[in-house]
């Protein structure tokens, strides 16, 4: 059910997505007396799911959800409709509109989808407000792992400020790190200030998932969840709602002590204490962890039982100005990282993914807030991926009018045909590398 939940938020804000970038070059198209042959969410090679013609334009639904398309009326596109080409300009086609009409046609896409995301950043402000963890919250410290550990971080330091600049919201202080060229984290330990300094391999390490900064949770409650059916806490009678108390006659302050012991004694059986929900019981229940050290359990909690959050409302008027500043600072952020992909030292292209990745960032649970916030953030990938200039997409069709504009000399339709047919072959060469990591990702686990 967790899965298909997923899917299901991934499929309706990817057709959200591609439904208002199409629409931008079909509004653009249609303000400019250009013909629309087609508007269709998802492609359709060989037959469609539905499909109805309504003027001279045709509306369907393809079967392949790998985006969308608006087939313009001589404009060279992934169609390679060369029949098409090989006949005189008519006055409603693209390649008689004048250069600057053009530009907004190719561009009205990647403008939509900017507008969508600052438009749904406004709306859930208004909505919902801001919630967050104030850094000066966390009053139990941090927690990492080996790899944070090697930097100089512990377990239960409290993080004062990145590079002497206090950073607000507690969730934020990894991006700060990656995204800002950071040098140095300083925390409090044991009633002193200690200056961490962050090494240049502390970057590519975030962003393989290691030396991630979290906060620091006592160790009770610990009300117990199964996510998995197989759990050897669940064969060995460990039942939903028990709480457990300590392990082997130990007593633990905070969570990550529990976890850490686990880990540190997976090959031998453990007695959990637990007390039943049910009766109220105490009961000792031997458990041997699983090969990775754990006993499949989850503990029932959320950060809000033992943290003070933070909550911004925002009225109508207060919204507008504060949606529209949220979705540039988004927007600069993705630049950033964008930018951390071609870096050689990040090796942030290892970390790409497809499809099994954006659908997994999606949360377990149907969440409105969070689905608008991952469907704003993932308008203005496809905006700035669209703006590349890559031939075959926005960019590239922009690419060559530029250059048009620039020399006086329009680009041959040939060459525009071969150039389409390049573009298709790197952006295929880049969903078969990304989707490809999803794949090695999910063997390797």
């Amino acid at each position: 059910m967790t899965i298909l939940i997923k899917i299901l938020q991934f499929l309706l804000s990817l057709s959200i997505l591609v439904i208002i970038h199409e629409l931008g070059h079909f509004i653009m198209a249609k303000l400019f007396r250009t013909r629309v042959e087609k508007f269709y969410l998802f492609f359709d090679p060989w037959f469609s799911l539905f499909k109805f013609k309504k003027g001279e334009t045709e509306y369907g639904i393809g079967w392949l959800p790998l985006g969308g398309y608006v087939k313009i009326s001589g404009m060279i596109d992934e169609s390679l409709d060369k029949e098409q080409m090989k006949q005189p300009p008519q006055p409603y086609e693209f390649r008689s509109k004048t250069s600057w009409q053009r530009l907004l046609i190719m561009t009205g896409g990647v403008l939509f989808n900017f507008i969508l995301a600052i438009l749904i950043y406004v709306s859930v402000l208004f909505t919902w407000g801001k919630t967050y963890i104030p850094t000066s919250s966390v009053k139990y410290g941090i927690v990492t792992d080996s790899t944070g550990h090697s930097i100089g971080l512990m377990n239960g330091d409290k993080i004062l400020s990145v590079d002497n600049e206090p950073v607000e919201v507690f969730n934020e202080i990894i991006q700060d790190i990656l995204l800002n060229n950071r040098k140095s984290i300083q925390v409090e330990r044991n009633g002193a200030k200690l200056d961490i300094p962050i090494p240049a391999d502390y970057v590519p390490s975030l962003l393989k998932g290691r030396g991630l900064i979290d906060v620091r949770t006592p160790f009770s409650p610990m009300i117990i969840a199964f996510p998995k059916m197989e759990s050897n806490a669940r064969k060995a009678g460990v039942l939903e709602g028990d709480e457990i108390t300590g392990i082997d006659s130990m007593q633990f302050s905070y969570y990550d002590e529990f976890q850490e012991y686990v880990r540190g004694n997976r090959t031998k059986t453990m007695i959990l204490h637990i007390i039943r929900k049910s009766n109220g019981q105490m009961m000792d229940i031997p458990v041997m962890p699983d090969e990775k050290g754990l006993l499949g359990i989850f503990p029932v909690r959320t950060v809000d039982m033992f943290f003070e959050m933070k909550t911004i409302k925002y009225g109508f008027f207060q919204s507008i100005p504060a949606g529209i500043s949220r979705g540039f600072e988004e927007i600069g952020n993705y630049l950033k990282q964008f930018k951390l992909i071609f870096s050689k030292h990040t090796k942030a292209y290892e970390s790409l993914g497809g499809f099994i990745t954006i659908g997994s960032i999606f949360p377990s649970e149907w969440n409105w807030q969070r689905f608008w916030d991952l469907t704003a953030f993932l308008s203005i990938i496809l905006a700035v991926m669209n703006i590349l200039p890559i031939p075959a997409l926005d960019g590239g069709h922009v690419m060559f009018l530029l250059f048009e504009v620039v020399t006086g000399r329009k680009p041959s339709d040939k060459f525009l045909e071969y150039a389409q047919i390049v573009g298709m072959v790197i952006l295929f060469s880049l969903l078969i590398f990304a989707n490809g990591n999803d794949i090695i990702r999910l063997i390797r686990k």
